[in-house]
């Protein structure tokens, strides 16, 4: 009967640690931005101003949000591993969506150990730049208002 906690807080652990570890999209990550080189300058600048400057630029920002989401954060999230909440629950998001959008970037950004989970750094994948993160963040903040 010990080994079961035991047992499970080991799986939990390798779990985590595994998060975002997946290495087959990161070519594709690296040859996107040579394809889109004329829109550099609009990347530049963080996801959530880009976001709001125009549709297209909000769509550009849906759409990396989605990319980031679908390589890294659904393995956690789509599932609820380790009290990830699942984009589209309005209960499980509703109040970390309510702490505001800086606070959601931070736990997402630095990670955080909460009583409901944990979210381990730029979703376990260290490779993520802050915008990535950012806009991965927003992707499922607007999947679940």
């Amino acid at each position: 009967m010990k080994l079961f906690p035991l047992a499970a807080a080991l799986s939990f652990a390798l779990l985590v640690s595994a998060c975002g570890k997946n290495e087959a999209p990161a070519p594709a990550a690296e040859a996107a931005p040579a394809a889109e080189a004329p829109a550099a300058p609009a990347e530049a600048a963080p996801a959530s101003e880009t976001a709001s400057a125009t549709p297209d630029a909000a769509a550009a920002g849906d759409e990396a949000g989605k990319k980031v989401y679908g390589a890294t954060c659904a393995l956690c999230h789509a599932s609820g591993l380790a009290g990830a909440p699942k984009p589209g629950d309005k209960a499980d998001w509703g109040p970390r969506i309510a702490q505001g959008k800086d606070t959601l970037y931070t736990h997402a950004l630095e990670g955080y150990n909460g009583n409901a989970g944990a979210m381990p750094a730029r979703g376990g994948n260290a490779s993520l730049s802050d915008e990535d993160v950012k806009a991965a963040v927003d992707y499922m903040v607007a999947q679940s208002q």
